[in-house]
């Protein structure tokens, strides 16, 4: 992995990129989150966020976020962003502090049950497919508002907002029309349930102007700001 002096420039790079792409789409910068994600890279990663003042680190697999975790001194939240097999939610519900990937409703039925075996109440963010790409994980559009539904009447858990990955094709369009169609969803659901969903999760180091322009909260960024991965 890059050194701490490396890693600085490049988050600045990145904030620099944040900075503009709301400037031009009449943001304030304040309103994005930087999320860097410190997946396959040592616990350094996490330590260099932590230095930097980020508040927050995504990972993708529970195992190897509960290894890092256990050496985090800087009081991160842990974000879940990977898909997240049933047989890990226990592990899941201790070890993170927000999932973000709840993508089917049994996976969104057992964060609840176990969320209450535990005593605590899950923070969340429903995926969506919303660029209908099949190689992704995600409710499609028509079957968000039913997992919605089910999330709001769960006991142990408190949906916070949506989360999607742009489909990964040629078009350099599609990651913008895909995020378009998730703050889109967002406004028909907050009407619907007279539910606020502050929290839109969307881009990543190639697609975050485009994320920002359509409304993202929350941009997602590993190897711009890491370096290539162990793995």
């Amino acid at each position: 992995m890059i050194g701490h002096i490396q890693f600085q420039e490049n988050l600045r790079l990145i904030r620099q990129r944040i900075e503009q792409a709301c400037i031009e789409a009449g943001r304030d910068p304040q309103a994005v989150e930087l999320l860097p994600v410190t997946k396959n890279h040592p616990v350094d990663a996490v330590c260099f966020a932590a230095e930097a003042g980020l508040t927050a680190v995504g990972e993708n697999r529970v195992q190897e976020a509960q290894e890092k975790k256990a050496e985090d001194s800087g009081g991160l939240r842990w974000e879940l962003i990977g898909h997240l097999q049933s047989n890990k939610v226990k592990d899941a519900v201790a070890v993170f502090d927000r999932i973000q990937s709840v993508d089917s409703m049994k996976l969104l039925q057992r964060i609840d049950r176990l969320s209450g075996e535990l005593g605590q109440t899950m923070p969340i963010l429903l995926q969506c497919n919303s660029g209908e790409d099949p190689r992704k994980y995600g409710f499609l559009a028509p079957q968000i508002a039913e997992a919605m539904e089910s999330a709001l009447q769960a006991e142990h858990l408190r949906l916070e907002g949506l989360m999607t990955i742009a489909p990964l094709d040629e078009d350099p369009d599609s990651a913008r029309r895909a995020f378009r169609a998730l703050r889109i969803l967002r406004g028909e659901l907050e009407e619907r349930f007279a539910h606020p969903l502050p929290v839109l999760s969307m881009g990543m180091t190639g697609d975050l102007e485009a994320a920002i322009a359509e409304g993202s909260t929350q941009i997602r960024v590993g190897t711009a700001l890491y370096g290539n991965r162990d793995v």
